[in-house]
């Protein structure tokens, strides 16, 4: 995929707004968390010295629950994989807890679930945000502007997305038998757990449990950078007439160099998705608690 970086910047944004900002609290009066059966009554004469309060654990008395944390889904337990989306949108289905049993995916398993997560209903608005964004930066002028323009780069995006999808989620992990999920930390403080995402880029898990090098991701990335530069991307669009009434054309995108830069970009892109990945269950508690 090629995206802009306003995409990349927009996705720091809201895990710094996410995590940082403070929540509202729903408490109202100053006391309000104090227990009634250890406040006295205005007027109400003191204990007599030697007296005990009441236990805070006696029979007569409710205590509160713990705080709410998320249960395992028992999605993951049961096939390896989660409904889980990020925001409440975007397919986040190879994601799951690495506290429960982690089940080794299958070929067909792999390949299933990506499909899942690519051919998403919400990747169509999505791959539509992206291919705006590129038409008005007016990138890959090949492409040209109007309708046209616009349909050519939403088939660029999807066709984007779809190849580098099953390359790095299917097709390498299945033929190197290498794990394609992300197994967050969910402990720490932010610096480690933001270390810890963004290093699953070039450190993952075999199917056996071994710790390996990421060749999936690195590898996948730039097989489907290069297949998209030098198949259906723009090889040059016409710019105009010179002075001299010859014409001109903008730079070829099939070049080395472009691919190059694609890959970084993808890479990039990946790695911030990783780190809301890792953050997105804190994200998520503090939207349910507003």
């Amino acid at each position: 995929m090629r995206p802009a970086n306003f995409v990349l910047l927009l996705a720091l944004w809201m895990l710094q707004a996410a995590l940082f900002c403070p929540a509202q609290s729903a408490q109202t009066p100053e006391n309000s968390n104090a227990n009634p059966a250890t406040q006295q009554p205005v007027g109400s004469p003191a204990p007599a010295p030697g007296s005990q309060e009441p236990a805070s654990g006696s029979s007569n008395q409710t205590q509160s629950p713990p705080a709410n944390k998320d249960k395992k889904d028992p999605e993951a337990e049961t096939t390896g994989t989660s409904k889980d989306r990020l925001f409440f949108a975007l397919p986040n289905f190879l994601t799951v807890d690495a506290n429960g049993k982690i089940i080794p995916l299958t070929t067909g398993q792999k390949f299933k679930v990506v499909a899942q997560g690519t051919f998403d209903p919400v990747q169509i608005v999505w791959y539509a945000a992206l291919s705006g964004l590129s038409q008005a930066e007016n990138s890959e002028p090949g492409y040209g502007q109007g309708a046209v323009g616009y349909g050519k780069r939403y088939g660029a995006y999807a066709a984007d997305g779809t190849i580098e999808n099953f390359f790095v989620g299917a097709i390498l992990p299945s033929a190197l038998h290498q794990d394609p999920r992300f197994f967050p930390k969910a402990h720490g403080g932010f610096f480690s757990r933001a270390t810890y995402a963004a290093s699953r880029i070039v450190i993952t898990r075999g199917d056996s449990g071994s710790r390996q090098f990421n060749f999936s991701e690195v590898f996948g990335s730039a097989m489907a950078s290069a297949i998209s530069t030098y198949t259906y991307h723009p090889r040059r669009a016409f710019e105009g007439y010179n002075k001299m009434g010859v014409a001109e054309y903008y730079p070829s995108d099939r070049t080395l160099t472009n691919t190059a830069s694609v890959w970084g970009s993808q890479v990039g892109y990946d790695a911030i998705t990783l780190v809301v990945k890792e953050f997105w269950p804190d994200i998520r508690r503090k939207l349910k608690k507003q």
